[in-house]
């Protein structure tokens, strides 16, 4: 593996460890569990992403967190610990659903696309942004 795409994965990792450890409550999804809030109600109410603010989560969080929303676009998405297709499995999107993006880096190319995104919907995860359309501004740099 190259120097140039360890060095990214090692910046992107310390990230993760740097973002988990000051903000643990990012990676919560509130209402994630709720049956009656579908995708299209939190696309629909903004679920709390002001598309205005530049990608800032506006529900009220004082760290003012950066966070971007993405829409799933294969019929099933295997999210990974790294951004890779043979790193582990964490846990798998269906099409249609919303994701909330922390920033993106490069990493094994998907069909012609290096770019991976860091998701943070319950569990720090990597899905392919060939596989995630964005909903607003494009999402910063890990």
């Amino acid at each position: 593996m190259p120097l140039r795409s360890r060095l990214a994965i090692a910046v992107a990792a310390g990230a993760l460890a740097f973002a988990t450890a000051a903000t643990p409550a990012v990676a919560s999804d509130e209402g994630a569990d709720d049956p009656a809030l579908s995708s299209q109600e939190d696309l629909s109410q903004g679920g709390g992403f002001d598309q205005s603010a530049g990608g800032v989560d506006t529900q009220g969080d004082h760290r003012n967190q950066r966070l971007y929303k993405g829409r799933v676009t294969a019929s099933t998405l295997a999210l990974r610990s790294a951004p890779n297709r043979g790193s582990q499995i964490i846990r798998f999107a269906q099409r249609g659903d919303i994701v909330t993006i922390f920033c993106k880096t490069n990493g094994q190319s998907v069909q012609g696309n290096r770019h991976w995104y860091l998701l943070t919907d319950g569990t720090w995860a990597w899905g392919s942004a060939r596989y995630i359309a964005n909903i607003g501004p494009k999402p910063r740099w890990c």
